[in-house]
């Protein structure tokens, strides 16, 4: 084997490995979430899957040093890469009754270990078809070993800044494997060798993807589901549901795994997610139907509250902030947000645009958590300070928390945190259920305040005011100091916010949660 050639095989399979491990996370999303879990399993893997393969493969280069058997390496390892889309639909999907970091373990690897293993052994196959002076045998390697390093470079790159936003996650893991087989049926000359060989080689491919391809890359539209892309950031779904009283038609925005938002098209100030009821019920509490007030939303999902708020309350003036550019394209065209509406979007990160806002606001919603997964950027006391910096006095901040209450570590770590920089007093625990003794995983509202809060007067407002219509229960303060100071709790920090470790009891019973409740 000539060097060039060398060169050119160890960058293609080292592209297509680091293409297949940065895809990996968005394969895994849908089932798994994208956690520290996660990416720790899919490198690990990945990794251990090439030793295991330069290992196995220095014994086939010893054994077997033939043009034939690189070239059928490259084949067999396009082939195990089209069948990852499909084993990620069935494995993943398995509930395997082991504890979180086991689950995702146990399924990263009997979908990428394989494959990882099959191109790990052909750098050294390579290596040994190149080398025919033992003089120089270092100035080889070295080469090749540089253009197998710039080839996973390039390929990490070209997966996260392209392939994925322009294609999607499963056409790129067919590109990949289209590429894997045409490189070795090409360099094992086998078209011009045997044409019977060659057409078997194109054909069982073919038949592998034409059995495959709705299951595996299609996307998954149903009579529910009706729009289906992938970002950046997520995988996109739209679907058609009903609420849960039965009465009324909603769309779902589903990121990834998680149903993020529910959306009446023909009645915006419809809220089906019980903590955005509590919202409401603060919002009533502190302002007038007419009043002006300046509002930011960081994590817009289905603009479901937003929307709210511009029907309800003319004149406030909303900023919601959304990472994903594409998420907020889906609302205009799916989730009925008006091409006229006043609501001011922005995509971008939630902390970076908070750190160089100019605005004051009345009120601010961090709704950017789930139990799946969590931006701990978003949840130190670092930020919680930066959001108090452009809070006006008096002003607000909600922050929807999912956690178990009887036994979760996440809230009593953010309540302790956020008491930190706004003070004991200014901040409190709402509740969708006042039943605090029995009620498990669900979602809270922190409240807090830049300023002094009347937490008796929004009780007495709820009590008074909305009665019946009210969603919003307080937790009592002697409650909060209880868990705070028994269960397992940390002060968030830039430096330490293992958030992924705090929430992995709700993310390990998720799939006993009734999300409707939320």
């Amino acid at each position: 084997m000539n060097l060039v050639t060398a060169y050119i095989i160890t960058f293609i399979a080292s592209f297509c490995i680091l293409v297949i491990e940065i895809v990996a996370g968005r394969l895994l999303a849908p089932f798994v979430g994208v956690s520290l879990y996660t990416w720790t399993s899919i490198i690990g893997i990945v990794l251990a899957g090439i030793s295991l393969g330069a290992f196995m493969g220095g014994k086939i280069a010893d054994r077997f040093p033939d043009r034939k058997t690189l070239a059928w390496l490259l084949i067999i390892s396009g082939m195990s890469t089209l069948l990852i889309p499909p084993a990620a639909n069935i494995i993943a999907a398995q509930q395997f009754p082991v504890s979180l970091m086991l689950r995702i373990f146990i399924v990263t690897t009997i979908i990428f270990i394989i494959p990882s293993c099959l191109l790990g052994m052909i750098s050294p196959v390579v290596v040994k078809l190149a080398i025919k002076n033992l003089e120089k045998v270092g100035n080889v390697v070295g080469k090749i070993y540089a253009f197998s390093t710039l080839g996973s470079i390039m390929g990490t790159f070209a997966a996260g800044f392209f392939f994925i936003s322009f294609m999607g996650a499963r056409n790129v893991i067919l590109l990949m494997g289209a590429i894997l087989i045409l490189t070795g049926i090409l360099y094992g000359a086998l078209f011009s060798r045997s044409r019977k060989t060659a057409a078997a080689l194109v054909i069982m491919p073919a038949f592998l993807l034409w059995g495959i391809y709705d299951f595996a890359i299609k996307p998954p539209l149903t009579a529910e589901t009706y729009h289906y892309t992938e970002s950046n950031y997520y995988t996109i779904k739209v679907k058609k549901t009903i609420s849960s009283d039965g009465k009324n038609p909603l769309e779902a925005l589903v990121l990834d795994n998680l149903t993020h938002s529910y959306v009446n098209l023909q009645n915006p100030l419809h809220v089906e997610y019980r903590y955005e009821r509590i919202y409401s019920d603060v919002l009533k509490w502190k302002f007038n139907k007419e009043q002006p007030f300046k509002t930011l939303t960081i994590g817009g999902g289905g603009y479901t509250f937003p929307r709210y708020m511009e029907v309800y309350y003319p004149n406030a003036l909303i900023d919601v902030v959304e990472i994903d550019p594409e998420v907020t394209r889906v609302t205009y065209q799916f989730l009925g947000l008006p091409k006229d509406t006043h609501i001011k979007s922005y995509n971008t990160d939630g902390r970076w645009f908070v750190m160089h806002s100019k605005e004051r606001y009345d009120v601010i919603f961090a709704d950017a958590y789930n139990d799946l997964s969590v931006p701990y950027h978003l949840t130190t006391k670092e930020f919680a300070q930066q959001l108090k910096d452009i809070m006006n006095p008096g002003g607000i901040l909600l922050t929807n928390i999912i956690d178990n209450f009887q036994q979760g570590s996440f809230l009593p770590s953010y309540m302790k945190t956020i008491r930190s920089v706004f003070g004991d007093d200014n901040v409190y625990l709402l509740s969708v259920s006042p039943d605090f003794e029995n009620i498990g995983i669900s979602t809270f509202i922190v409240l807090a305040s830049n300023g002094k809060l009347d937490i008796n007067a929004f009780e007495s407002y709820v009590k008074t005011h909305l009665e019946s219509e009210a969603t919003a229960s307080i937790v009592p303060e002697n409650m909060i100091q209880e868990f705070i100071r028994n269960r397992h709790s940390i002060l968030l920090t830039d430096d330490f916010a293992p958030v992924d470790n705090l929430i992995a009891q709700v993310f390990e019973e998720r799939f006993g949660y009734n999300r409707r409740n939320r």
